[in-house]
């Protein structure tokens, strides 16, 4: 069964945001990309949502979670600078299907990690905000992934 690790979706630039990093917010775009999410997910009726303790990731899984009838629940292991080993930790203990949003940094850091443990990464790999990689367990291992690029942007 999968678990989904969710980049967070974009934010408002960090050079023009006066407050603290952890409370920097979705920018619009970033707003449309979270919605665009749910229909992603909804068909796996996840039994939980986590994200980082930082707004933005917070924000960009809430409406999967607001659809779903769930709570997002804050993971400290998802957070920005959190060593892969207790983002793996984490990974090995959520539910099938559980969606888990993090960042840049955190998940292409796990992802190496489970590559080098034998995962098979079956599409390439993608950073950008609001990819979506799906991990494939068999018992307690991840055995393969694959990665979906963000949601495309509707401009008028």
């Amino acid at each position: 069964m999968p678990v989904f690790l969710v980049r967070h979706a974009k934010a408002g630039s960090r050079s023009r945001w006066d407050g603290s990093d952890f409370d920097r917010p979705l920018s619009i775009a970033g707003i449309q990309q979270s919605q665009f999410l749910i229909e992603t997910f909804s068909i796996y009726s996840p039994p939980a949502v986590y994200s980082s303790p930082y707004l933005r990731c917070v924000q960009t899984v809430e409406p999967i979670a607001a659809h779903c009838g769930l709570t997002v629940r804050i993971e400290p292991r998802l957070a920005e600078a959190t060593d892969f080993e207790e983002t793996l930790a984490l990974l090995n203990e959520v539910e099938d299907n559980a969606v888990l949003c993090s960042h840049g940094d955190v998940i292409p850091a796990a992802v190496q990690a489970l590559i080098r443990r034998g995962l098979e990464m079956t599409t390439p790999t993608d950073s950008r905000k609001a990819a979506v990689y799906v991990l494939h367990r068999d018992g307690a291992h991840f055995v393969s992934a694959e990665c979906f690029a963000p949601p495309q942007l509707q401009t008028l």
